[in-house]
C-alpha cells in the first residue's frame, strides 16, 4: 500500500465514523516509513470536521500515534 491509498483509506474511515481508523493510521505510517515521508498531506474539504477544532483533534490523536499531518487547504 502506497501513502495516497493509505490516505484514501483514513478518508473512508472518517466518513464511515472512523471504522478501522487505527488500522488505516498503521498501514499509512508504514507507507510512509517506506516512502521515507516526514508527513502526511490531507485535504481540508474531505475531512468530518472541516473547522479548527476538528483538524487540531486529528493532528494530535496522529501525533500520538506517530504521523505527522499538515493540511493542504
Amino acid at each position: 500500500m502506497n501513502m495516497n491509498e493509505a490516505i484514501e483509506a483514513i478518508y473512508t474511515s472518517l466518513e464511515n465514523d472512523n471504522e478501522d481508523i487505527d488500522f488505516h493510521i498503521a498501514n499509512l505510517k508504514a507507507a510512509m516509513k517506506e516512502e521515507d515521508a516526514k508527513e502526511a498531506v490531507f485535504q481540508t474539504e474531505r475531512l468530518a470536521q472541516n473547522n479548527r477544532q476538528g483538524r487540531k483533534v486529528m493532528q494530535a490523536y496522529f501525533k500520538k500515534r506517530g504521523i505527522k499531518v499538515v493540511f493542504n487547504t
